[in-house]
């Protein structure tokens, strides 16, 4: 490991590495460039059994680098966890090694750290791709199927002016902010996830605890999407993993946007109301002053659910 820079950091960012070496080194530059000087800080590499000259290159870093070399490739969760393991600061910033950081990234995800008060869990933002300059990631939420995806939609001017933070079920880890003392009160990621849904479960674990997960809509980073070798090579096993332990958690959540599919025709054609009282029961869930869902919306949710595990036993049978 390298010599450690002087003093306590506020923040510690924390990046897994694998191979990309162009790559890490440009978002390198880039952070650096877009941390405001007066945040003190320091950068955490976690080399994952890199094999393309990455390690070369991390030995001439001083500080405030600091360098920690996995002996075999671990994933990205447990590199993710060794980082964060040795992490100083008070505020853990996970960025993947694929970014790319311009001015100002920094500080509304900080904006909202602070503003969600000691409740608060990851905190992310929006990423664009940087092949294509569309947005890649708003927030996730769960389809139709009920896996995690990502809300691609461009957020309003309106909602960037005078809503910049929006709470979301879960961000993805690629670029976030969390407390240190809420990561190790949680445990940091579940290791058993292989490169894929650790975030999203850690967003479950803290939203169960009642913590609030959000995204920062003023803050927005160029993200060369899925460069890592070997992504997206355990994405059924990991989201299987998910249903098992999250099952009730991802139906409630998924319920919302059914609801809204269902019965968004009654504000078109108010015609269609057969019943009133769950007409307004419904209206008054949409709108959060309702917690428990509909019960034919979870229905519909557990319906999904079972589908899906059906298809992995299937799967796993064959």
């Amino acid at each position: 490991m390298s010599t450690r820079s002087p003093g306590t950091p506020r923040i510690s960012v924390i990046t897994p590495l694998f191979n990309c070496l162009d790559l890490t080194r440009a978002m390198v530059e880039g952070l650096r460039r877009s941390i405001p000087r007066r945040i003190a800080y320091e950068i955490i590499l976690v080399d994952d059994g890199s094999t393309d000259g990455t390690r070369n290159w991390l030995a001439t870093l001083g500080e405030p680098f600091r360098i920690v070399l996995n002996e075999r490739n671990l994933g990205f969760g447990a590199a993710t966890n060794r980082g964060a393991a040795v992490a100083r600061g008070r505020i853990l910033a996970l960025l993947n090694n694929d970014l790319v950081l311009g001015r100002g990234w920094l500080d509304p995800m900080l904006s909202a750290l602070e503003s969600l008060g000691p409740r608060v869990g990851f905190v992310g933002n929006i990423q664009v791709n940087a092949a294509t300059r569309e947005v890649d990631h708003a927030g996730i939420y769960f389809n139709r199927k009920c896996k995690p995806e990502h809300d691609r939609r461009e957020p309003s001017l309106v909602s960037r002016v005078f809503g910049p933070i929006r709470e979301a079920p879960a961000v993805t880890g690629a670029c976030v902010l969390v407390r240190a003392d809420a990561w190790r009160r949680f445990g940091g990621f579940d290791e058993a996830f292989v490169n894929g849904c650790e975030d999203v479960d850690l967003c479950l674990r803290m939203r169960d605890a009642g913590f609030i997960n959000a995204v920062a809509l003023r803050s927005r980073v160029l993200h060369h999407v899925s460069a890592s070798p070997g992504r997206k090579l355990h994405d059924e096993e990991n989201t299987r993993r998910l249903f098992l332990r999250w099952r009730e958690q991802i139906a409630h959540i998924g319920s919302r946007r059914w609801t809204w599919r269902q019965y968004r025709g009654i504000l078109d054609d108010p015609r269609r109301i057969e019943d009133p009282s769950e007409a307004m029961r419904v209206a008054l869930y949409m709108i959060h002053v309702r917690y428990l869902p509909p019960v034919d919306a979870m229905a519909a949710m557990n319906e999904v659910i079972d589908g899906e595990l059906a298809h992995w036993r299937n799967l796993i049978s064959d």
